[in-house]
């Protein structure tokens, strides 16, 4: 793996991972939440996140060293900024505004985006399409969670 692929994956993994720092975890907030019995505890959902960041870095990487980010490849290059500023507006609709509805819509639109960006890095490499849907799936999940906690709320 070349050095600047290695930084491609490290800058995106921490990229990913700054919500968590500029936006914490309201534990007091959600814990007065309704929420369905079978809620993943927030520990749970902290490491599945920090897998997926992985998930999604590496995939990043992958097309980075396939391909680079050049006008070819600016459809990708969009498509995860905007998935990007969705997964970082999800925190702060959350847990500083406590925007359920928001929210919701926010997890909606991150997994319509996960879901493009698996087609989109597909057709450059399998494997790093693969890498997604697990991060897609976990979306999902998310967007219909965030619809009980509207809905319960």
């Amino acid at each position: 793996m070349k050095k600047s692929t290695f930084l491609v994956f490290v800058m995106v993994y921490l990229l990913f991972s700054i919500s968590g720092f500029l936006f914490p975890f309201d534990a007091d907030w959600y814990r007065t939440l309704s929420k369905p019995d079978w809620t993943p505890d927030g520990s749970v959902i902290g490491m599945i996140w920090a897998i997926l960041f992985g998930f999604i870095a590496l995939s990043t990487a992958i097309v980075y060293q396939k391909r680079g980010f050049g006008r070819h490849n600016s459809e990708y290059i969009s498509m995860l900024g905007i998935n990007y500023i969705l997964n970082q507006a999800f925190s702060y609709l959350q847990f500083n505004l406590h925007a359920l509805f928001a929210t919701f819509m926010d997890a909606l639109f991150i997994a319509i985006t996960t879901l493009l960006l698996i087609f989109l890095v597909g057709r450059q490499n399998r494997f790093a399409g693969w890498l997604l849907v697990p991060y897609f799936l976990w979306t999902s999940f998310a967007t219909y969670l965030s619809w009980l906690f509207y809905t319960m709320n």
